[in-house]
């Protein structure tokens, strides 16, 4: 049985492109508990708000309660739930899993798996962090749900999925020029707040970004790209800001920041236009941003704001 195929196919019931990380997130939960102690079961009611804090943390603002990864995760075969009455689930309602006692854990055949082999934990982690976040999220989702990798093993995998649904073992087919296109589209500036350090001739915290994650057949194009510093690289993926229609920025109500940093790093940037691309570049695309908008941005955007 080849466990990083069935850990890719997790993802491949979403439509149209739309993040569905609540079975992944349990899976990683899992992984992360196993890791602490392979006999342990995962009781429902001891769990449940564990799970719900990361699909608040790391889902899109649609998101559903932690009873449904619960429940499903078994049809993927790598999940198992009982109850006090004995093997199998109750159901997919948050009632019936507290009021039966349902418990789950990583399926035995997997358990057995990484037991053999316990350099298949991470590899599985990995298949799971690749396939649903982008890599500027990877290290704190692994902290989030107890998972302790080798630093090699929070990097972004080389594998993706095939037209087929099988787990292509080749590179990923990523363009290496797109960092410098779109760097050079922003004239190496951020497009949030200005940013434009250097070391010598060399740019040091900036980043390009996807506005459409790659994870998510995001494209390697200047139209799907922002140059951004670090600091709003990662509120960007993390849904904190976003691209609103007239590409000005969007922070979420959902950020607080009470320091006079917070204010103005963040909060200050509601409504702000976004500098630039410079005449002749193509700006973020309205597909890719109204992708980021719906999936990753979270709740409403702040109004403008006077700091």
């Amino acid at each position: 049985m080849d466990w990083l195929e069935r850990t890719a196919k997790l993802r491949l019931w979403t439509r149209s492109g739309n993040r569905a990380p609540h079975k992944p997130l349990l899976f990683l939960y899992a992984l992360g508990r196993f890791q602490q102690d392979a006999d342990s079961e995962l009781r429902y009611s001891a769990v449940e708000k564990d799970l719900k804090e990361l699909l608040t943390e790391y889902g899109p603002s649609n998101r559903t309660t932690p009873s449904y990864p619960f429940h499903h995760l078994v049809s993927d075969g790598v999940w198992e739930v009982r109850t006090d009455r004995g093997p199998g689930s109750p159901g997919s309602g948050v009632r019936e899993l507290r009021a039966a006692g349902a418990a789950g854990r990583l399926a035995p055949e997997l358990r057995a798996a990484l037991r053999r082999e316990p350099s298949l934990l991470g590899r599985v982690a990995r298949v799971l962090l690749d396939l649903n976040f982008p890599p500027s999220l990877h290290t704190e989702l692994c902290e989030a749900v107890g998972l302790e990798l080798e630093p090699a093993e929070t990097g972004q995998l080389s594998t993706g999925l095939l037209p087929t649904g099988e787990l292509s073992t080749g590179p990923r087919q990523r363009d290496r020029r797109m960092r410098e296109l779109v760097l050079t589209a922003y004239e190496y500036q951020c497009a949030f707040c200005g940013y434009d350090g250097r070391i010598g001739a060399v740019p040091v915290g900036l980043e390009a970004a996807h506005v459409r994650w790659w994870a998510f057949d995001g494209p390697d194009a200047v139209d799907n790209g922002l140059c951004l510093c670090s600091l709003h690289h990662k509120l960007f993926d993390k849904g904190v800001l976003g691209i609103g229609e007239d590409h000005r920025i969007l922070v979420s109500q959902r950020f607080v920041g009470h320091s006079t940093t917070a204010r103005r790093q963040v909060i200050a940037l509601a409504g702000r236009p976004l500098a630039g691309p410079q005449p002749g570049a193509l700006p973020v695309a309205a597909a890719h941003r109204s992708w980021h908008t719906s999936q990753v941005f979270h709740g409403t955007p702040r109004p403008v704001s006077a700091v």
